[in-house]
C-alpha cells in the first residue's frame, strides 16, 4: 500500500504563520510524524507540496498507478479549484481531504470546499493530528 500526501500553499509555512489557528508544528514534523505512523503500519507514504495549482494537478495525475491512496490539505485551494476536483476524479483513488483548522467555524468562503464531494472523506479542526487520523482512515478504507 502507497499513499500520497499532498500538501497546498502556504503550508511550507506551518509553524510560523497563524500559530493559534494552524498550530506550531512544521510541515517536516507532520511529515515525520506521518513517516513514523506509516512505517508502523507497513505502509509507504510520499510527501509533495507546492504553492502552484497546476503543480498539485501533476502530483495527482501522477499517482494514477503509482500510489493506492491520496491525503490532500489543499489548502486555499480547497474552495475555489475545479482543476483539482477534476484531477481526482481523473485518477479515481481514494483520497482523504485534510484542514487543521475547523473549516465550517472559520469565515464563510471558507466553508465550501469543492473537492469534498470527489474525496471518500473530510478531516478538519485537529491542527496536525487531523493527518494522524487521515492516515488512520485510509489504511483501514484500503484494507
Amino acid at each position: 500500500m502507497k499513499i500520497l500526501v499532498l500538501h497546498g500553499p502556504n503550508l511550507n509555512m506551518l509553524g510560523m504563520r497563524e500559530v493559534e489557528k494552524y498550530g506550531t508544528e512544521t510541515l517536516d514534523d507532520i511529515n515525520n510524524s506521518l513517516k513514523k505512523q506509516a512505517d508502523k503500519s507497513g505502509v509507504a507514504i510520499e510527501f509533495a507540496q507546492s504553492n502552484h495549482e497546476g503543480e498539485l494537478v501533476d502530483f495527482i495525475q501522477n499517482t494514477k498507478g503509482n500510489f493506492d491512496g491520496i491525503i490532500i490539505n489543499a489548502a486555499a485551494f480547497t474552495h475555489t479549484s475545479v482543476a483539482l476536483r477534476d484531477a481526482l476524479l481523473a485518477v479515481n483513488l481514494p483520497a482523504i481531504e485534510v484542514h487543521l483548522s475547523n473549516i465550517h467555524a472559520r469565515e464563510e468562503f471558507r466553508e465550501k470546499s469543492l473537492i469534498a464531494a470527489v474525496c471518500i472523506g473530510q478531516i478538519s479542526g485537529f491542527k496536525s493530528y487531523s493527518y494522524n487520523l487521515a492516515l488512520c482512515a485510509i489504511i483501514n478504507s484500503l484494507k
